[in-house]
């Protein structure tokens, strides 16, 4: 298949390749349980080469993403938020728990009594989310042995407890993140056992926190942009622009007001642009150079002094937040040798389905 006008989505699958197995290795040797979150890359191939690396599972957003992924063969699926279980939602878990080992997350006595009045005896198991310093969602950590306690009595079987630490995604953030979950955690254990409730599981984990992460305490890890990288992991140092496998490949259109423009906007890219970050995102090939202003369709780059792409040629963008852009286009192009079959090898141009694209419930 030829190559798409640009602009267009990119993975550098030897890149990939790459992080998927160094995370799993080092799970390994820690023997923590991986468990990648598949609502970065929303692709079944991405989702399979992680299940083959040694995920015990995949970590899924909602429940659409998780009625496709078991479609596509994942035997093993956490929906890692609280989940409010009406009557639709309940008849879908029912029929997911009868083809996957399923677990979803509650953070409340009240939610946690209506799930297990809704799918008990199902054989869906429950983690107590709690809070670690994000602010989000979970309970007090103190108070996970009372949402444990309840969701047994409801007829559920209690796995254990999770976190988000998503306040690692903040400049300097990574280490009091990693320290909060660990603690929280800690006590979440401990409140589940005084209730009589034995954890198996205390899974947490972000991309910029993974490689802090306390497994003395910490049984399972949830990392979901470390497969591919982004613009937010290169300003936070939590990877290298070596190690970013995820582009889009923009045209320069125009050098008005000295600048390069590309054809590349917050259609393909995302709009996301966190406190921290320096603009809207970033080239490959030159760090110093920043997207200062994003509009639909076009980008302005300031090159920071560096020379002006000629009109006509190409260049990589990092996005900013790629599980953003991502569900933005319906396939990624593949390049490189370590894809299935030789992904970009001589036979053409490789694309993998963004199948999980907008499935938001």
């Amino acid at each position: 298949m030829p190559t798409p006008a640009t602009p267009y989505l990119v993975v550098d699958v030897d890149r990939l390749r790459r992080n998927v197995r160094r995370a799993a290795d080092r799970a390994a040797v820690t023997g923590t349980a991986l468990r990648p979150h598949a609502k970065t890359h929303k692709s079944p191939e991405i989702a399979r080469l992680q299940l083959a690396s040694g995920a015990v599972g995949l970590t899924v957003a909602t429940l659409g993403e998780a009625e496709l992924f078991a479609r596509q063969g994942c035997t093993d699926l956490f929906l890692a938020y609280p989940v409010w279980v009406d009557e639709r939602c309940a008849e879908r878990l029912t029929e997911l728990a009868r083809v996957t080992t399923l677990a979803i997350g509650v953070d409340s006595v009240e939610g946690a009594a209506r799930a297990g009045r809704s799918v008990g005896g199902t054989g869906i198991e429950v983690l107590v989310e709690v809070d670690s310093g994000h602010h989000r969602t979970g309970c007090p950590p103190e108070r996970a042995g009372e949402v444990g306690a309840v969701a047994r009595r409801a007829g559920l079987e209690v796995r254990g407890a999770f976190t988000f630490p998503g306040h690692a995604y903040a400049r300097g953030g990574a280490i009091a993140a990693a320290d909060g979950e660990s603690r929280a955690l800690a006590v979440a254990a401990e409140a589940l056992r005084a209730a009589g409730v034995e954890p198996r599981v205390l899974s947490g984990g972000s991309t910029p926190s993974l490689e802090l992460a306390d497994t003395d305490v910490v049984t399972e890890l949830r990392p979901g942009v470390y497969a591919v990288g982004d613009a937010q992991q290169w300003e936070l140092g939590a990877m290298d622009p070596g190690d970013l496998a995820l582009t889009c490949r923009a045209t320069v259109v125009s050098h008005a007001g000295g600048r390069a423009v590309l054809d590349a906007g917050s259609k393909v890219l995302g709009a996301d642009r966190a406190a921290y970050a320096t603009g809207y995102g970033r080239l490959l090939a030159e760090p110093g150079a920043r997207i200062v202003s994003l509009s639909e369709h076009h980008a302005v780059v300031d090159l920071a002094g560096a020379p002006l792409p000629p009109l006509g040629s190409q260049v990589d963008v990092v996005p900013n937040h790629s599980c953003a852009a991502v569900n933005l286009v319906d396939r990624l192009w593949v390049r490189g040798t370590g894809g299935p079959g030789g992904a970009g090898s001589a036979a053409g141009p490789t694309w993998w389905p963004v199948a999980a694209r907008g499935l938001n419930g």
